[in-house]
């Protein structure tokens, strides 16, 4: 026990036990539903680092007791999934109504030959596949695989999640609860964690050894101390290389090259997916600089395809051209933010009718019931372009893209400005 980490101590096995991640295993959770009901169907659970998904992969099993087989995607290979496939078919399978769980950490690590690999036990109901990854499954898992499982996404912990979880590990663990603990601050416990779990209970531990009162008084001052003096102790199991991608962005979206080559070297260095890199510079081309500079999106589109072919060590070079790119181009948010701001409309305002002007007629009736009638053609108009209100009459007028400034959206504002005059008022910005 006293060589087990904290981590692995405290952690759940029901779903009473299992603090966060509400919104899917909470009363009303679809997940929690399927979990009780028996029903759970093969999953991707999609979520940053220490968010629970192989405790909530472990508490499934558990609930609905089925069998259960672990593999890991950083050292299994096709054989090891066909032994644990066959070893499932044996326990469970078609022959039971409880067929064996198999859970893969990391998924996204596997090839496409791995993947392939699972489909006939997915496809057959041998196994219930659980995958967890911490990247995008629309990315890294085959589309195959894909169409046959549920993706739940999990939220990063939030601090009232974090702080409920040190006061659990203080409450109920067999070696804290033993020690007369007090924690006084927070921030810097959960700052070092970044909303990993994991890491967070493997910092307070840490801190908490290192004491030697009999009182124990926890301060931002005394876990920055500890944590600067065992620097490796906490970080060993590489959550830092989110810090230096997270430096890597933000050195691009403040438009400068040379942090932004250097974190990339760091990167380099240390060995990281060239994919990973290449993703998040594709993902910021559009969030940082999109209309701005649309060509930065196919730079990093080319940039994804090119080291996706080539690999190490030729690819630093095109990593380094795309990041150099990015960082000297024009930024803007404006298509991110006008997403955004569109988002939180509907969420608002629900579920708006579609103006009958918009309305698909394919049929007769549709058409007697006026459906399309009102539509302007833009295409016979003057200047292909004629004015019609495409928003739900409840939000009539409402503005959510608003151009940035730059050149080239200034072109864009003028042109809109021309188009709706007063209807949208581009001439005033906000």
């Amino acid at each position: 026990m006293q060589n087990t980490p904290l981590a692995e101590r405290i952690r759940p096995i029901n779903l009473d036990q299992y603090l966060s991640q509400q919104h899917l295993v909470g009363d009303k959770g679809t997940l929690r539903q399927h979990i009780l009901n028996g029903t759970t169907p093969s999953l991707i659970l999609w979520g940053p680092p220490g968010t629970g998904k192989t405790t909530l992969a472990q508490i499934i099993a558990a609930e609905s007791k089925r069998p259960f087989y672990i593999l890991s995607a950083i050292n299994s290979g096709v054989k090891d999934i066909r032994e644990v496939i066959e070893k499932a078919k044996n326990s469970g399978g078609l022959f039971t109504a409880k067929n064996p769980i198999l859970f893969i950490d990391e998924i996204h690590r596997f090839s496409k030959s791995q993947q392939d690999s699972l489909l006939g036990a997915v496809e057959k109901g041998w196994v219930t596949l659980i995958g967890a990854t911490t990247e995008n499954p629309s990315f890294e898992v085959i589309p195959a695989l894909l169409s046959r499982c549920q993706v739940y996404v999990l939220d990063a912990f939030a601090k009232a999640d974090l702080e409920n979880l040190l006061n659990r590990a203080i409450e109920i663990d067999e070696i804290l609860s033993k020690k007369d603990i007090e924690i006084i601050e927070t921030e810097a416990l959960i700052r070092i964690s970044g909303g990993d779990a994991r890491k967070l209970l493997n910092v307070f531990e840490l801190v908490v050894n290192a004491q030697t009162e009999d009182k124990i008084i926890i301060t931002n001052k005394m876990v920055l101390s500890q944590v600067q003096a065992n620097p490796a102790r906490y970080d060993k199991t590489g959550e830092q290389h989110y810090d230096i991608i997270s430096a890597f962005i933000k050195s691009i979206r403040g438009s400068d090259p040379n942090g932004a080559v250097y974190w990339l070297a760091r990167m380099i260095e240390g060995g990281e997916d060239l994919k990973f890199i290449a993703r998040r510079m594709l993902i910021l081309s559009s969030e940082d600089i999109g209309n701005a500079n649309p060509t930065a999106l196919i730079m990093a589109n080319n940039t994804f395809q090119a080291v996706s072919t080539i690999g190490y060590p030729e690819s630093r070079i095109i990593l380094s051209q795309c990041a150099v790119y990015l960082a000297t181009s024009l930024k803007s948010n404006s298509s991110y933010m006008a997403i955004g701001n569109a988002q939180r409309a509907v969420k608002e305002t629900g579920d708006l009718s579609v103006p009958l002007g918009l309305r698909n007629a394919p049929t007769k009736l549709m058409k007697e019931l006026g459906y399309g009638e009102q539509y302007k053609y833009a295409h016979d108009h003057p200047g292909n372009f004629a004015h019609y209100d495409f928003l739900p009459t409840e939000i009539s007028k409402t503005k959510f893209y608003e151009p940035g400034n730059n050149p080239r959206e200034q072109a864009q504002r003028d042109f809109l400005q021309k188009r709706w005059k007063d209807h949208y008022d581009y001439d005033n910005k906000g």
